[in-house]
């Protein structure tokens, strides 16, 4: 037969809202150090690949502007080369990828965890890029030159004026005798006309005299 413990009062469980906000906030203080360190270990990563491409970057002209060649920071560090193409470290956070936006989605040029593999895949893009706007620039020149050669300008287009404007003042004078000749055939033909029409009634009627 069991006994009964009528004097034992059951466990109640007592829940502390403060208690629960404390180890929320802890909680929250641990994952935003974990992201903090993840983002500072990135940036770190991309400023090796940065100090690595130094040279590279002194090389390039002055006057070329399409390249940024800098460490924005956020959630996801980024080293940017141009506006179009930057490198952020994978999910691993080991690797360096290069990646690229296009009109079709984004590109991935190179991912490697080879700090050199990836220095060198972006020397070579900048030459790429570069010799790309010189071959632009050259074809922009010649079809400026082109251009030129059609459309005459300053004193060829003065005496090109000046030829037509000759060869406008000489076409009047034919204009006019051009015109008289065709009024006098006019009024010879009409002549001719009403001396056919006599002579034509004369014989019709010889008594009309």
């Amino acid at each position: 037969m069991s006994e009964v413990h009528d004097n034992v009062v059951p466990h109640e469980k007592v829940r502390s809202l403060r208690d629960s906000i404390r180890k929320v906030r802890v909680s929250e203080m641990e994952r935003t150090d974990v992201v903090v360190g993840l983002q500072e270990s990135e940036k770190a990563r991309l400023e090796m690949l940065s100090e690595e491409l130094i040279d590279v970057f002194k090389e390039v002209p002055e006057d070329d502007d399409q390249f940024s060649f800098q460490i924005v920071p956020g959630t996801q560090p980024r080293l940017w080369i141009d506006m179009t193409s930057h490198v952020l470290m994978g999910r691993d956070r080991h690797s360096y990828r290069f990646v690229k936006e296009t009109r079709l989605g984004r590109m991935v040029l190179l991912e490697t965890t080879e700090l050199d593999d990836m220095a060198d895949c972006i020397t070579e893009y900048i030459a790429e890029r570069i010799i790309e706007k010189e071959r632009a620039l050259e074809a922009d020149w010649m079809l400026n030159r082109i251009r030129q050669q059609d459309v005459p300008t300053g004193k060829k287009l003065d005496q090109l004026k000046q030829e037509n404007a000759a060869k406008a003042a000489a076409a009047k004078p034919t204009r006019l005798r051009d015109m008289l000749i065709l009024i006098c055939g006019l009024l010879l033909g009409m002549a001719i006309g009403a001396a056919g029409l006599i002579t034509l009634a004369l014989y019709a009627n010889p008594f009309a005299s």
